[in-house]
Order: C-alpha cells, then sequence, then structure tokens
C-alpha cells in the first residue's frame, strides 16, 4: 500500500486535542478564512511566534 498524502521532510504523525471557547473557535475560523491556511497551520504559526518570543 502507498503512503498518502504529500511527500514531506516534517511528517505530522502526533496528534493533540485541545479545548477551545467558541470565541477562540470563531476567531480561528476568521484567520482560516482570511489567509487560507488550514486550522493546524494557523495553530503552529502560534507556537512558534510564542516559542520566538521566549527564546529571546
Amino acid at each position: 500500500m502507498s503512503p498518502k498524502g504529500r511527500p514531506t521532510n516534517d511528517p505530522k504523525v502526533l496528534n493533540t486535542r485541545i479545548r477551545l471557547s467558541e470565541d477562540d473557535v470563531k476567531r480561528l475560523e476568521y484567520c482560516h478564512q482570511k489567509t487560507g491556511f488550514t486550522k493546524s497551520e494557523i495553530i503552529r504559526m502560534g507556537i512558534q511566534e510564542v516559542y520566538n518570543k521566549l527564546k529571546k
């Protein structure tokens, strides 16, 4: 059986479940619609932004 999805050098094999308020979901959906990024990509960008601020 061939692998599914696009080949990548950074496979996403781990899952994390989070709880969000209705406001958080609305903000995430707004960001998704305005940018065209997936919700996962937006969450990863947020993690990267916080990480970069902490590393300074």
